[in-house]
């Protein structure tokens, strides 16, 4: 076939037919003005929130939005078009530098969020987000009561778990050390309770807890582990201080079930989406050595060892 300017023109509209049918024409039959089971009106103070959500660009680096082929945090319900019906822009976003945020209201409490706006390293010390500490008081408040409707009814009855273990949070550490370790613990199923951590104590495995200490605990907790991190100011009640659990019966299966769950109404999130179980194992142990100063390291019984396994793992 000899090129010619008729056959350009007719390749050129069927490539833009094309690329109209799919970036226009099928996204247009998904509009819905239909809201979606779990959509409400946002507050005043939500709107001024995501206002400053827009201004602020936190689209460029944070999506809100859940595909089918997601699977992270947030990832427990896909994205429907009568999620949107009341958002003008759209706050899709196409980056995930920062984790998707369309269903994040509740997962966390306000003060965690705080301490987080204020400057991100203090709640995640390896963060790359900038601090908005500079938004002020109200404001920061603002973008927090925003974050917070995100996943509207199902942000909503997070956050009412959120109050309800909160008080009891506070009530138990308003009693005392042992009062509030007691609650703290009974939280934890009796299977974890008794169960020791299966690994015993390595140099390396040590080495590469402090590594995830560092990485995701040391801003609330502190470098001594005492709950004096950078983040201890903002939070209520504060973070534990590891060094009054000796002599109180901590097994490694208690701190493992209470870094992989959380404990929520606290500023201590769930970490069972950001690491896999033998850096939990890892890091527990650091903390039973390194500020507890005991340890049930290596005193569980073992299976078939994994094809890899480090020094002291083999038998």
């Amino acid at each position: 076939m000899r090129m010619s300017v008729g056959l350009l023109i007719i390749g050129g509209l069927i490539v833009f037919g094309a690329v109209l049918l799919i970036a226009v024409i099928l996204p247009w039959t998904t509009v819905t003005d239909k809201p979606a089971d779990i959509y409400r009106p946002r507050t005043a103070l939500e709107e001024k929130g995501r206002d400053l959500y827009v201004n602020n660009g936190c689209t460029f680096c944070h999506t809100q939005f859940i595909r089918s082929i997601d699977w992270g945090h947030g990832a427990e319900r896909v994205a429907q078009a009568g999620d949107y019906v009341a958002d003008q822009p759209h706050l899709l976003g196409t980056e995930r530098t920062g984790p998707d945020l369309s269903q994040e209201g509740g997962e966390r409490p306000d003060d965690w969020h705080l301490a987080h706006f204020t400057n991100p390293r203090f709640t995640r010390p390896e963060s790359i987000m900038p601090a908005f500490e500079f938004l002020g008081p109200e404001n920061i408040l603002a973008l927090i009561a925003y974050k917070q409707s995100l996943g509207f009814r199902m942000a909503d009855a997070r956050m009412e778990r959120q109050r309800h273990f909160k008080a009891q949070a506070i009530a138990a550490y308003e009693s005392g050390p042992d009062k509030n370790v007691e609650w703290l613990h009974s939280w934890v199923p009796d299977g974890w309770q008794k169960l020791p951590n299966p690994y015993p104590t390595t140099t390396g495995g040590l080495a590469r807890g402090k590594r995830i200490y560092e990485s995701f605990c040391i801003g609330c907790h502190g470098p001594v582990g005492d709950g004096m991190g950078p983040a201890e100011r903002y939070l209520y009640p504060p973070p534990l201080n590891f060094t009054i659990l000796k002599d109180r019966g901590i097994s490694g299966g208690i701190l493992y079930y209470q870094i992989m769950n959380g404990i929520t109404g606290t500023a201590m999130m769930y970490f069972k989406k950001d690491l896999e179980s033998e850096k939990i194992w890892d890091v527990g142990n650091y903390v039973a050595v390194t500020f507890i100063g005991e340890s049930d390291a290596g005193k569980a019984p073992r299976g078939i060892p994994a094809s890899y396994e480090g020094p002291g793992r083999t038998k």
